[in-house]
């Protein structure tokens, strides 16, 4: 009986629904005399008042669509809701679908890598079986230092993830997390392992900062303006780290084909590029 229950259930705000019908009935009114101020001043007047035609239609037509671009905001406002959502009836760990997370970028002199990174070990470390998670990080940008930035990220997820797993943090990306002293739960504020686990994953962090920022561009050989397709899955590098083996999601580095004689560095065509590839993939294993 359990699985059949709703896993969000929708409220509408009568209260609020009400205002805004009420603004949305008297503004289009307001509208309606205003247009109809507009043609009939223009026939009627138009022979005993010089009104010059351009300056005029331009104010209509401007009128015209600043009320149409309203109409359409009104969409969300005309039946307002609210959401309550009941986490503890997701099905179990094995019956969840997988999630795929795709991050762009395109220039990491615009975007800064560790901010880059923050965002992926923010969404490795979402709250989901590992098993079932796959981060995507497109770069157009064909960027080294992306790449490297990953590399680094990976290894210190092996410590973050473990952190955010066992002591339930909430905040999971760590720049904010160490940024914000008010992110540490009180329930473990005065564990002492608690603090110094945190203490140990904070210098691990510092030093995953100070390799970021000592990566090189041309420390993996990609050009960033002329290279084939690059697809990398991120994997373990035995580096000789003292932490035990952690199963982590996948995450994989994707850099479309580039050459010199093609615009790139856009989110937006590497974005579709992707999509086109994951359509082909599906149709592939369809037809199969």
């Amino acid at each position: 009986m359990e699985e059949s229950l709703p896993l969000s259930v929708i409220h509408v705000n009568k209260s609020l629904l009400f205002i805004n019908r009420l603004h949305t009935l008297f503004h289009s009114i307001a509208l309606s005399f205003l247009f109809y101020y507009r043609l009939t001043f223009f026939f009627q007047h138009s022979k005993t008042i010089q009104t010059p035609f351009l300056p005029y239609f331009l104010v209509f037509s401007s009128e015209i669509i600043l009320s149409f671009i309203w109409f359409l905001d009104q969409a969300f406002r005309w039946n307002p809701i609210t959401r309550s959502v009941f986490p503890e009836r997701l099905p179990e760990n094995n019956k969840l679908p997988n999630i795929d997370v795709f991050i762009c970028t395109a220039d990491p002199t615009k975007e800064p890598t560790l901010d880059v990174m923050n965002t992926v070990l923010s969404a490795m470390a979402m709250d989901y079986p590992h098993e079932k998670l796959h981060v995507y990080v497109s770069d157009d940008g064909g960027s080294s230092i992306t790449l490297n930035g990953m590399k680094e990220a990976w290894r210190f997820a092996k410590w973050w993830l473990p952190f955010c797993t066992r002591y339930r943090i909430l905040c999971r990306c760590p720049e904010a997390y160490f940024s914000d002293s008010e992110n540490e739960r009180e329930d473990f504020s005065e564990n002492v392992e608690f603090v110094t686990d945190k203490s140990m994953v904070k210098q691990k962090y510092e030093a995953f900062k100070e390799s970021i920022m000592r990566v090189k561009r041309d420390t993996i050989g990609i050009t960033g303006q002329n290279h084939a397709s690059v697809i990398e899955v991120i994997q373990e590098n035995n580096s000789g780290d003292e932490i035990e083996q952690v199963k982590l999601p996948l995450l994989v580095y994707v850099s479309r084909e580039k050459k010199p004689s093609r615009p790139h560095n856009f989110k937006a065509g590497a974005l579709n590029v992707l999509v086109r590839l994951f359509i082909s993939i599906v149709i592939l294993i369809c037809w199969v």
